[in-house]
């Protein structure tokens, strides 16, 4: 006779994951988890300032430029003039691009935060 076998799915024989030290630092709001979670407020801050003040950089420079290169305003394209085809087909893509580069590396500071807490 042969022996009788038990089949389980393979995330049932994964023990449960219990709370790291960190996290349980973090939810009791102690002095330690005051620190881990103001280190990742400051690094999504100066990620957030960084993608602005490049940003506002650029789009307050195009007006610098057009007005230290008038010769430039005068430049067209297919009938529209070179300082509306930039800022109506450029601006809005780079600020577009802006955005992914924001959104991809606020992930990625999550994304180390959260490594940290389960290393520990």
């Amino acid at each position: 006779m042969t022996e009788r076998v038990t089949v389980t799915h393979p995330s049932r024989q994964r023990p449960r994951m219990r709370p790291t030290p960190l996290t349980r630092e973090i939810d009791q709001q102690t002095g330690l988890g005051e620190v881990y979670l103001s280190s990742l407020i400051r690094s999504q801050l100066r990620l957030s300032l960084a993608v602005l003040a490049v940003s506002l950089g650029v789009l307050a420079a195009l007006p610098l430029f057009f007005r230290l290169f008038p010769e430039v305003t005068g430049i067209s394209v297919f009938g529209i003039t070179l300082p509306w085809l930039v800022l109506g087909a450029v601006v809005y893509p780079a600020l577009l691009g802006a955005a992914w580069f924001y959104a991809r590396n606020a992930e990625r500071v999550e994304r180390d935060f959260v490594d940290l807490l389960d290393r520990r």
